[in-house]
């Protein structure tokens, strides 16, 4: 956690950070620094499930004793973000009940879970690209709290993810800091928007797609507004 970000201060941003989409905080980003967002084939196990938390990141790609120390130092509020083995599943039902009864609040893997059947029952969120009925062995040292790079996307212990039936996005505490105030303001237009929508008003009077297109066409920059 950064220096000028006392305890309160982070609880009051992940309460805020519980009610806004990925989908809001990615667009509320682009005009800042960009979040970053993990591949789109680490997916839900549970969609419904809201991911808030900061990351203990391990690197079990040789083995399960990493996912064993990441539980041991974990507490309330921390997200298990995962190098999977390549070899089997590295969480399925014991880690996820642990995980939950310690207070983690999600399971981020890159690689694979196993216990579907019992992870659907959990109210924990976790995100796999698949499941594997296997697991990798226990003789490799652990390896925790690393730079953990998923495709390009680096999580570094610390940072924060939020994630949701769309996706994951990555920031740190400064970062998640700068753009809620935009994506609560992005949440409230597009519920009002919809809402319009729903009541019998064309999305296309609340845009300017006529006078978007036409700039494009003239070879003028443009941009593509809601009202």
């Amino acid at each position: 956690m950064s220096d000028q970000f006392d305890s309160d201060t982070v609880a009051k941003l992940i309460a805020r950070l519980n009610r806004v989409s990925s989908t809001s905080l990615a667009d509320a980003s682009k005009s800042t620094t960009p979040l970053r967002e993990l591949s789109c084939e680490i997916t839900a196990v549970r969609p419904e499930l809201k991911l808030v938390g900061r990351a203990i990141t391990v690197d079990a790609s040789d083995g399960l004793l990493s996912m064993v120390a990441g539980l041991k130092i974990a507490v309330a509020g921390d997200v298990l973000v995962v190098r999977g083995s390549k070899s089997g599943a590295v969480s399925g039902e014991l880690f996820a009940t642990e995980a939950h009864r310690i207070g983690v609040t999600g399971i981020v893997i890159d690689g694979y879970c196993r216990d579907r059947s019992v992870l659907l029952e959990i109210d924990l969120p976790i995100y796999a690209r698949g499941s594997k009925p296997s697991a990798p062995g226990t003789s490799a040292l652990p390896v925790i709290q690393i730079p953990l790079d998923i495709e390009g996307v680096t999580v570094q212990p610390g940072d924060y993810l939020v994630g949701d039936a769309d996706g994951i996005v990555v920031g740190s505490i400064e970062e998640f800091t700068t753009v809620i105030d935009r994506a609560e303001e992005i949440e409230k237009f597009e519920a009002e928007l919809r809402a319009k929508i729903v009541s019998g008003s064309s999305l296309l009077d609340h845009m300017n797609y006529d006078e978007h297109l036409a700039a494009l066409q003239s070879g003028n920059e443009s941009k593509l507004n809601f009202s």
